[in-house]
């Protein structure tokens, strides 16, 4: 008897499903679903399952719906060299698809999470969401990819193509009861060393893991870290829509002011710089897509998306700023005019708030903090500066001292939430948030200090001079330090925007330091 006939011969005895060209999956009765089961205890690290996905969905070898990665621990001679393969977990509750604002993914029948990629504009929001770090941006196609579990040829009985590659059986697609899995067994069987809790999307994959487990398992790429895309068109997009909220607000609050103290009222001018801002800003977010043509289906899904919830309402508040700015243009004041700033007010307070829960998400620990909702609104303190220049060249004075002092204040927040973050690195044991602070600390050191020294300087220091030379009589000089003031502001913003981004790692499997989803 040949070899091959002879491993034919074995498999067709043991039910084994790798090497076979099709699968014997039985229907799936009611309540099931399809899921993997991956075998830790076979695996060898030959990476054949990659390489097999690549192939049959014609991927470049950047672009890994299959990932093996790769980890050790233990004590001599008592050690562990451990391999965990692992694609889309088909997840009951998938935060790829409810994180959609253009409802691409589809949680099929049988329980495949399906991305359609005809709907998808690469807005990427899917890579930050999911824990895993599974769906992967594909810059020839400018679109999200990632694994089908091969459904075709699961529906024609063939074997998935990592499946059938694996030299060992260590993966295998398997029906499972998802009440059961949920209720029973997930938290004993789908949980896996360094990866994120099972809970977070009630992921399906089955993992078996070797006994004895030593506890102190460390990814094999631990100390290999990549910074994260800059997003630059994200950077400019969010600071300049945060900074137009506050000065509306301001706009707003100096309107009803001037109806019933001697204090002047804003007129169109101030009106038109806050509006330019978020006119301005919003379309750059275009720019970060794979697909920017596509941009206005970014509203479709509102039901659970919060980017969706975010075009839609800093889309509205910008053209209510607009309605605005024509009200001041024309002179159409009262009740009418209190009322659309009102509304544009409540509108866009909700646009920036959904716009700080994009990033709330467990997939990026650095992210996942409520701190993050108010760095978004103190942001706005250069809005207040820049509305204090427009005062003091129309002879303003005292509103102008008023501006700067709530300049000040929201500066003060700004600066205190900065020193905040600083605490939080450094007392995180996290494995991500460390190497998050590495990122910070040595690949962008320079940066970093930059923005230590030039958030004071602009949030409070040069204002408070602005308002110390107005009221020595000194105009010209309070004009160079409210400039001054804007402009580190505004640069140190940027700049701080810029961290966020680039030191943003997120969850995803350990030891994967042959491929990424992010961009570099």
């Amino acid at each position: 008897m040949s070899a091959v006939k002879s491993f034919i011969d074995y498999k067709a005895k043991t039910g084994m499903q790798c090497g076979s060209y099709f699968i014997d999956l039985p229907p799936l009765k009611e309540g099931e679903q399809y899921r993997f089961h991956f075998d830790a205890t076979k695996c060898i690290g030959c990476h054949c399952c990659e390489v097999a996905c690549n192939e049959q969905n014609n991927n470049p070898s950047d672009i890994k719906w299959r990932r093996v990665g790769e980890m050790e621990g233990g004590e001599f001679p008592n050690t562990l060299l451990l391999f965990l393969s692992m694609s889309c977990n088909h997840c009951i509750d998938p935060a790829c698809l409810k994180g959609c604002p253009t409802n691409a993914y589809e949680k099929m029948d049988n329980g495949i999470v399906f991305h359609h990629d005809d709907v998808c504009i690469g807005c990427q929001y899917c890579t930050w969401n999911c824990p895993y770090d599974v769906p992967v941006f594909h810059e020839e196609r400018h679109i999200v990819t990632k694994c089908h579990m091969c459904y075709d040829r699961i529906e024609n009985g063939q074997t998935p193509a990592c499946v059938q590659a694996c030299p060992e059986g260590a993966i295998e697609i398997e029906a499972v009861n998802v009440k059961e899995w949920v209720e029973r067994d997930m938290k004993k069987e789908g949980n896996a060393p360094n990866l994120v809790d099972v809970e977070i999307t009630k992921a399906t994959t089955r993992y078996t893991l070797p006994k004895d487990m030593p506890k102190n398992l460390k990814p094999m790429d631990s100390e290999l870290v990549k910074p994260a895309h800059k997003e630059l068109p994200l950077v400019f997009m969010t600071v300049l829509t945060q900074i137009s909220l506050i000065g509306f607000i301001a706009l707003f609050l100096g309107d009803l002011a001037g109806s019933f103290t001697s204090l002047p009222k804003p007129d169109f001018s101030m009106a038109f710089t806050i509006f330019l801002l978020s006119a301005i800003g919003l379309p750059l977010s275009a720019l970060h897509l794979g697909r920017p043509i596509l941009a206005i289906s970014a509203m479709k899904n509102v039901k659970t998306s919060w980017l969706s919830r975010e075009a839609l309402a800093l889309g509205v508040f910008t053209a209510l700023m607009g309605i605005v700015s024509l009200m001041y243009y024309f002179e159409v004041d009262g009740f009418l005019r209190f009322l659309v700033e009102f509304v544009g007010i409540v509108v866009g307070v909700y646009g920036i708030y959904a716009q700080s829960m994009i990033y709330r998400v467990p997939a990026k620990p650095t992210w996942n903090r409520i701190t993050t909702t108010y760095r978004f609104f103190s942001t706005g303190y250069i809005a207040t500066a820049i509305l204090a220049f427009i005062a003091l060249l129309k002879g303003y004075g005292n509103v102008s001292d008023i501006l700067l002092s709530f300049s000040i204040l929201l500066g003060s927040l700004q600066i205190y939430l900065f020193f905040e973050s600083q605490r939080f690195y450094e007392n995180n044991e996290d494995y991500v948030v460390k190497r998050a602070k590495k990122l910070l600390e040595d690949n962008f050191g320079i940066f970093y200090k930059f923005r230590k020294i030039s958030l004071p300087l602009g949030a409070v220091v040069f204002p408070l001079f602005a308002i110390v030379s107005i009221n020595a009589g000194s105009d010209m000089l309070g004009y160079v330090f409210i400039v001054l003031s804007i402009l580190t502001a505004f640069l140190s913003e940027l700049v701080g925007r810029m961290l966020f981004y680039s030191t943003a790692l997120k969850t995803g499997l350990p030891g994967n330091f042959f491929a990424g989803s992010q961009r570099g």
